[in-house]
């Protein structure tokens, strides 16, 4: 099965927002609005303080409700169409398909509430998220995954050449995203099985980032399994072995520390046997990570010395620019609105959709 990334879906055109923080400036339209009704609002007050509707009429014969908002209407679309012509949006007109040459990694993220203590700063989990960001940027056309897990394991990005993408989605990983909590690695390297989606890839690479506590008994076994299949396994230890407290935050703030059933401050420290053993059985190797550069050079070394597979992708290309659409659509409505009038006009009087005429007798 093949997977593609984000940016390369099958459809015949992509577009692309080149600018897409203007499209803040939008914001202006709901106030015009605003201030158009508060102002209409006010007049009609005004109006009614000194004369009736009838008196009105005879004084102001071919005032128009229906063309006040007509000729706001043209103006808001034209606004709105020069607001997006300045996110510069794009038209990918062909889409053609491209071979690379690189290999598959996949990277399984202990995201348990262990990997909170702060034994490292800013905590174990960001200190893996830089450690992933940084390989990332180290690679070339590799393809990447992401797998988080806890209590359970859950696919947080598939294989993918969109390395912006993977580290967007790795930003977001949290203990909240996962069910339930504990160190569940075999579901992980279960999962990471089934992302591999190219049986020709001769170098597959799964690297487990966790402080190693709460494993299973059986952990060793399924990393044999998974090692037959061809997969390298290397894994990331964060964390101390003195360890430290899990804090308990609330908003940002914190309320104190995790206990367990004795009220006891629970201490979690960093279990590397379980990762060593995990490595070894799996033709991988087991690397301290609490120094962010040590498993960066390392792992980044170990991938750029393997042998590549030419793998292909699709992608749009010969984008396009289509401001121009809607700058002269946008200039087209302005210049219609700067010759509308707000006075009746004799068709109007006939058509009166807003029973005008009926409502000044």
């Amino acid at each position: 099965m093949k997977v593609y990334p984000i940016q390369q879906l099958h459809n015949t055109k992509m577009y692309k927002i080149e600018e897409p923080i203007y499209f803040y400036l939008l914001a202006i339209i709901p106030a015009m609005i605003v201030v158009f009704l508060l102002t209409f609002w006010w007049k009609k007050r005004t109006q009614r303080n000194f004369s009736n509707g009838s008196l009105l009429a005879q004084l102001a014969p071919n005032t128009s409700t229906f063309k006040s908002v007509l000729k706001l209407t043209f103006l808001l679309i034209g606004l709105s169409l020069l607001i997006i012509s300045l996110t510069n949006p794009k038209m990918g007109t062909k889409l053609k398909t491209v071979k690379r040459e690189g290999v598959d990694v996949v990277f399984a993220l202990d995201v348990s509430k262990s990997m909170l203590a702060e034994d490292i700063a800013p905590n174990r989990l960001e200190k893996s998220k830089q450690i992933i960001s940084k390989i990332i940027d180290k690679l070339g056309s590799d393809r990447v995954g992401i797998i988080i897990y806890a209590g359970n394991s859950y696919p947080l990005l598939p294989i993918t050449t969109d390395h912006a993408a993977a580290k967007m989605f790795l930003q977001n990983a949290n203990p909240d995203m996962v069910s339930s909590q504990g160190t569940a690695i075999n579901d992980a390297l279960e999962l990471a099985k089934t992302y591999y989606n190219n049986d020709e890839q001769t170098n597959r690479f799964l690297i487990i980032i966790s402080d190693g506590e709460d494993h299973q008994e059986e952990t060793k076994q399924v990393a044999q399994n998974i090692s037959n299949e061809g997969i390298k396994v290397y894994t990331v230890g964060v964390g101390t072995q003195t360890g430290g407290p899990i804090p308990m935050k609330l908003n940002g703030s914190l309320i104190g520390y995790k206990k367990d059933n004795k009220g006891q401050t629970v201490i979690t420290k960093r279990v590397s046997e379980v990762l060593q053993d995990i490595a070894s059985v799996s033709n991988g190797t087991y690397i301290d990570g609490n120094k962010t550069e040590t498993p960066v050079k390392e792992i980044a070394s170990i991938i750029g010395n393997a042998q590549k597979s030419e793998f292909e992708t699709k992608q749009f290309s010969d984008y396009k620019d289509q401001f121009q659409w809607f700058i002269g659509i946008g200039i087209l409505f302005l210049i219609v609105d700067g010759f509308f009038f707000e006075k009746k006009t004799k068709w109007l009087r006939k058509v009166d959709l807003f029973d005008e005429e009926k409502n000044t007798k």
